[in-house]
């Protein structure tokens, strides 16, 4: 038998990211924790950095998730400790290679990471002989980068 906190979390889990909608909250490890109290949904979420412009949307979309499942629903934003890019998961790194972007490279405790110079494999062919275009691609957690094997175009996600 389902419990009413797997049906929550399945609810609030399956809310895809609207910057990139090929991964859910889950995936990018953003969805901290659902559990029920005074028989409420509440979900713990973590934003992906402080000034993502998203976190009210995917706060407002959980929330709504959750009524469709037949939940009263809370939303705790959790800024401690805060979202790395470690904690997408297997799958969401999969997914967001499917989709053409390439996910972070290294752990984001790594100094290479963050302040070197980080090898990126591109999402299309697996090429390393690819190279930074812009810092910024589409959303600013990703940089545009272009296989010069393939000669295509792709977002990475930065380490945070």
């Amino acid at each position: 038998m389902v419990t009413a906190r797997e049906r929550a979390w399945a609810a609030a889990a399956a809310v895809p990211d609207p910057e990139i909608p090929c991964v859910t909250v889950a995936d990018l490890g953003i969805l901290r924790d659902v559990h029920i109290e005074d028989g409420a949904a509440v979900a713990k979420v973590t934003p992906t950095y402080s000034g993502c412009p998203a976190t009210s949307f995917i706060e407002d979309a959980i929330a709504e998730a959750l009524r469709k499942a037949g939940f009263e629903a809370r939303i705790e934003r959790v800024l401690s400790p805060p979202w790395t890019t470690d904690w997408i998961t297997p799958e969401g790194r999969r997914k967001l290679r499917t989709y053409g972007i390439a996910p972070p490279a290294e752990g984001s405790n790594s100094k290479r990471a963050l302040f070197g110079k980080t090898s990126v494999s591109c999402p299309r062919c697996s090429s390393t002989d690819t190279e930074r275009i812009s810092e910024f691609g589409s959303t600013p957690c990703k940089a545009q980068y272009r296989c010069r094997a393939c000669s295509e175009p792709f977002d990475y996600f930065k380490c945070i």
